[in-house]
C-alpha cells in the first residue's frame, strides 16, 4: 500500500513515490543553495576585532564559529553541553522572560522537529523497501506503528500554533507588531499542520477526514507533502524561520549565558 497511497490525483495525472523523492531532492537543493547564500552573508564581517572585513567566503563563518567555540574565543565560557541543553533545547532564556511564550516556542519546536525526524525515518524505511535489501520493517506496518506518535506530536505542534495565533489576535502589543510577513509564516505552518490532519483523517476515516471519501486521500496527502517540502525545507533559508538555525549558532558562539 505504501506506493499506491501516494500514486496520484487521477489516472491522467499520476505521481509515484520516486517522483516524490525527486521533489524532496529539489527542495533540499533549494535549501542548500539558500544556506550557501546565508553562509556567504554571515561571512562578510571581520574575523577579529580591528581586522578588515572578509570577502564573504562560505568558509569564513564556520572558521569564525570554530574559533569562538575554542578556549581562546570570547563569550561567557559556559560548558557547551550546558549551552546545548539549557539554552538551545530547553530555551531557558525565553522561559525567564515569558512562560507562555516559552510554552508556545517549545511546543512548535518539539512538534515540528519530531515530525520532521519521523518523516525522515519513514522515508528511509521506504527507500530500504524499494532497494529490496531485506532489512527494515514493512513500510505499511511501520507507518501504522508511527501513527499514534505522529498524532501526539501533531497535536503538540497544533497547540503551539493556536497559542501563536491567539497571542497575535488578542494581545494588543503583538497584534500591532504583526506584519504581513509574520502572518504568511504562521499561516503556512497552520496550513501544513491542518492538511496533515485532514489527509490522515481521510485515509483512516477519523474526525479530521470530515466525511470525505477515501479516493480523495492520495491527492490530499500529495498536497500536504508538496507544501511541506516547499515551506518546511526549501523556504527556510529565505524566510524568518532561518532563526531556527541562526539563533542556536549565535548562542553557541557566545557560549551561552545571559
Amino acid at each position: 500500500m505504501a506506493m499506491e497511497y501516494y500514486s496520484g490525483i487521477s489516472d491522467a495525472m499520476r505521481i509515484t513515490f520516486v517522483q516524490v523523492m525527486i521533489l524532496a531532492t529539489i527542495a533540499i537543493v533549494i535549501f542548500l543553495y539558500g544556506m550557501y547564500i546565508n553562509l556567504k552573508k554571515w561571512g562578510l564581517g571581520a574575523e577579529g576585532y580591528g581586522q578588515k572585513p572578509s570577502k564573504g567566503s562560505i568558509f569564513t563563518f564556520p572558521k569564525t564559529l570554530a574559533y569562538q567555540l575554542s578556549e581562546d574565543g570570547h563569550g561567557h565560557k559556559q560548558n557547551i553541553i550546558v549551552t546545548l541543553v539549557l539554552d538551545i533545547l530547553l530555551q531557558r532564556r525565553i522561559m525567564r522572560r515569558s512562560p507562555l511564550r516559552w510554552f508556545m516556542h517549545i511546543t512548535i519546536f518539539v512538534g515540528w522537529m519530531t515530525l520532521f525526524l519521523l518523516s525522515l525515518l519513514m522515508f528511509l524505511v521506504e527507500l530500504l523497501h524499494m532497494a529490496h535489501l531485506g532489512i527494515g520493517p514493512e513500510p505499511a506496518v511501520f507507518r501504522e506503528f508511527l501513527g499514534p506518535i505522529n498524532d501526539l506530536f501533531s497535536y503538540i505542534l497544533l497547540t503551539g500554533i493556536i497559542i501563536a495565533i491567539a497571542r497575535r489576535l488578542f494581545i494588543p502589543r503583538m497584534r500591532e507588531a504583526t506584519i504581513a510577513y509574520d502572518s504568511i509564516l504562521l499561516g503556512g505552518l497552520t496550513l501544513i499542520t491542518v492538511t496533515g490532519f485532514i489527509a490522515d483523517g481521510i485515509r483512516n476515516g477519523t474526525f479530521w477526514g470530515f466525511g470525505i471519501e477515501y479516493p480523495y486521500a492520495p491527492p490530499a496527502a500529495l498536497f500536504h507533502v508538496i507544501i511541506s517540502l516547499l515551506f518546511c525545507i526549501a523556504y527556510i533559508p529565505y524566510s524568518k524561520y532561518i532563526h531556527m538555525i541562526a539563533t542556536p549558532l549565535t548562542i553557541l558562539a557566545n557560549k551561552g549565558g545571559e
